[in-house]
């Protein structure tokens, strides 16, 4: 239990001090996602008074840890920046990953709490090598960015682009299918080198990840995914980022970020037998394209594509309204009859939903 949960349940109030540390750390965590009304928010929080805030806000802006805009009405906050930073390579068979890492990148972030140091380590170079690897890339551009409240990191390319690669290699009637494909885990086009999980676990470390090329983006905020096309917003405050050639990464995470290796990797592997990567969760809504509605076999073919590779798969429904009875029956019906040693979960479905779920693993039980 933290000091604020337990401040909040009747605990002995902390010092002076250790309050101050605690309304100053939520500020700089949440101010991010609340430029312009974090004041607010902090008081309703901690049960203070906004002119109390508004003495944090001002200390804050005095030590160099936030930086306001605007007038006294339409004031923004920010995190100060601490560091921006950005430069290009050539990418050749000489490039190491982690020599980058150790030269140019990791003296950028020095001071990070160790779990969140580790995780930028890991995106980093797994991203990075990907590029090195198969991009087919002449050049690659790191962008860095470090402020009191969050890192991001950035890598650009101008090569191939990564769902056109995927889906050219792996056979895929469209790239949307391979931004899918991405999303379950365990897809490369080198298994000799690679096993296909440095993606998938990348995009689970962070607070938001996003991989970028042509007119789509596949977008993971907080473990989720979502399917983006360049009509709509990729970064939340910031311009779309997109390019006729060549792949786009972003990684961004708060310092403040309690998420640690171990408990990512083992929220996806077997700790039972050898620790592999046995467990995924696929976002259903990547199966359809557009607003169409999911009922036919073969959307749910695609969907189910490679789930044999794992012995337990979460269905994220968020999202999806509707989906057909051939779509149902094909997933818990005909599927878990072919393969029963595969776990098929489901999570955030609506009742529409829950409906054919039943009515399919129903006759599935009748014809057992």
């Amino acid at each position: 239990m933290t000091i604020l949960q337990a401040n909040r349940k009747g605990s002995p109030v902390a010092s002076a001090s250790s309050r101050t540390a605690d309304v100053e750390a939520f500020i700089l965590q949440h101010v991010p996602k609340h430029p312009g009304d974090i004041a607010r928010v902090a008081a309703e929080h901690f049960g203070i008074s906004r002119q109390a805030v508004n003495r944090h806000l001002k200390r804050l802006i005095d030590e160099g840890k936030l930086v306001a805009t605007g007038a006294t009405r339409n004031r923004q906050y920010a995190p100060a920046p601490l560091v921006v930073e950005v430069f290009e390579l050539q990418v050749t068979p000489k490039l190491a990953e982690d020599v980058v890492w150790t030269e140019r990148v990791g003296p950028l972030l020095r001071g990070l709490p160790k779990n969140v140091e580790e995780i930028c380590y890991h995106g980093f170079t797994e991203m990075l090598n990907n590029v090195i690897d198969h991009s087919g890339s002449p050049t690659v551009e790191v962008l860095i960015t470090r402020s009191t409240a969050e890192v991001v990191m950035g890598i650009v390319d101008r090569g191939v682009g990564i769902f056109r690669k995927i889906a050219r290699d792996l056979a895929l009637e469209d790239e949307r299918h391979a931004i899918l494909e991405l999303s379950k885990g365990k897809l490369t086009t080198d298994p000799t080198r690679h096993s296909g999980e440095g993606i998938f676990f990348t995009s689970q470390m962070f607070d938001e990840f996003a991989l970028v090329s042509g007119t789509l983006c596949l977008l993971c905020d907080h473990g989720k995914s979502w399917l983006l096309d360049k009509k709509k917003p990729v970064f939340s405050g910031q311009a779309n980022v997109y390019t006729d050639e060549g792949t786009v990464v972003r990684m961004m995470i708060s310092v403040f970020s309690p998420r640690t290796l171990v408990e990512v990797f083992d929220r996806y592997s077997d700790k039972d037998e050898d620790y592999g990567f046995t467990r995924t969760r696929v976002p259903v809504a990547l199966a359809r394209h557009g607003s169409e509605n999911l009922v036919s076999r073969s959307q749910a073919k695609r969907l189910l594509a490679r789930f044999d590779r794992f012995k337990e798969v979460l269905l994220d429904f968020a999202g999806v309204e509707m989906i057909g009875q051939a779509f149902a029956d094909e997933i818990f019906r005909v599927f878990r009859k072919q393969h029963p040693d595969v776990q098929i979960t489901w999570a955030h479905a609506g009742p529409d939903v829950e409906k054919m779920i039943r009515r399919a693993r129903s006759a599935g039980r009748e014809q057992a």
